[in-house]
């Protein structure tokens, strides 16, 4: 049925019969075009699926780090609960660098060479992931 229904659907368009190798050629072409439309559409939703995963991270609130860039070997990190925070500090090819468990607010950094690192910072269920720049 639905063979019937494409054939009648390209002779209305084409108004003259087609011969047996064109037909089969439109018919790829129907093909491939409706595949690529399927694979974007997939593409699409695995890409919202992955913003709603980053947006279920949950954030600490009231959380602040400074200064940043680093000069002097210390940054001090606070955030509204004041909690403990285990501290990951990663280079930019990410490889672990640093790992500590904070409760003050001064994390000393001065055996990082300068350069450009990701911070990462847990308190609680709170998680939050910043760049630090050390100078």
């Amino acid at each position: 049925m639905f063979y019937f229904n494409y054939v009648k659907v390209l002779y209305v368009f084409v108004e003259k019969p087609l011969s047996l190798q064109k037909f089969l050629m439109l018919k790829n072409y129907f093909y491939i075009a409706l595949s690529v439309l399927l694979l974007s559409s997939l593409s699409a939703k695995a890409q919202d699926s992955k913003v709603q995963a980053r947006n279920q991270e949950t954030s600490i609130e009231g959380l602040s780090f400074y200064p940043n860039p680093v000069s002097n070997g210390k940054i001090y990190i606070t955030s509204k609960l004041s909690l403990d925070k285990e501290i990951t500090i990663f280079d930019v090819l990410g490889k672990k660098v640093l790992q500590t468990i904070l409760n003050s607010r001064e994390l000393n950094i001065s055996a990082l060479s300068p350069g450009v690192y990701i911070i990462k910072i847990k308190e609680g269920e709170a998680t939050a992931t910043r760049k630090l720049i050390v100078k």
